[in-house]
């Protein structure tokens, strides 16, 4: 045995199990096509975090928010949750940063509101004004792209990589 290998295999020892989970969950390839996948996603979603959290975009804000979420079964504080991920979990995959939980966080928000809203309207969305909600195929695409970036990481340009090298 080298002394590298000695000093790599006490090294991992000596690092506490939840830092090298940690580690491991940040850990990402220099791959592209997550970078890409991160700023569509952030792109998209943003946009509804700020109709919730702000009122922005003719969104309600905050409290009209929680109230419509918790009329759908939701209470308080996880509507609280969903407006928050929604904010804020763009900004964070811009960075590149917690990119697999955020990724999680967006597969629940989706699988949730499906369940709990779009899915008595359907698959497709509303194009025409046809029926009273939206269908569920933007959830189906936003849910592809979060388990893309959940399997793949942040990829090139991510902070994720930098934390990962720090907990190490």
């Amino acid at each position: 045995m080298t002394s590298q290998s000695l000093t790599t295999t006490s090294s991992s020892v000596d690092t506490p199990a939840w830092r090298r989970f940690l580690a491991s969950t940040l850990a990402t390839s220099p791959a592209l096509s997550p970078l890409f996948l991160r700023l569509a996603l952030a792109v998209v979603i943003f946009p509804h975090g700020a109709q919730k959290l702000l009122g922005a975009f003719g969104g309600h804000g905050f409290s009209a928010t929680i109230q419509f979420l918790g009329s759908v079964g939701l209470p308080a504080a996880v509507a609280a949750l969903v407006i928050l991920l929604e904010f804020f979990g763009p900004l964070l995959l811009v960075l590149g940063v917690a990119t697999r939980w955020v990724a999680l966080g967006m597969i629940g928000l989706m699988v949730g509101a499906i369940a709990t809203v779009h899915v008595d309207y359907g698959f497709f969305m509303n194009w025409s004004g046809n029926q009273q909600g939206e269908g569920f195929e933007y959830h189906l695409l936003v849910i592809g792209i979060a388990l893309a970036l959940l399997a793949a990481g942040a990829g090139r340009l991510g902070l994720d990589t930098k934390l990962a090298d720090r907990l190490r």
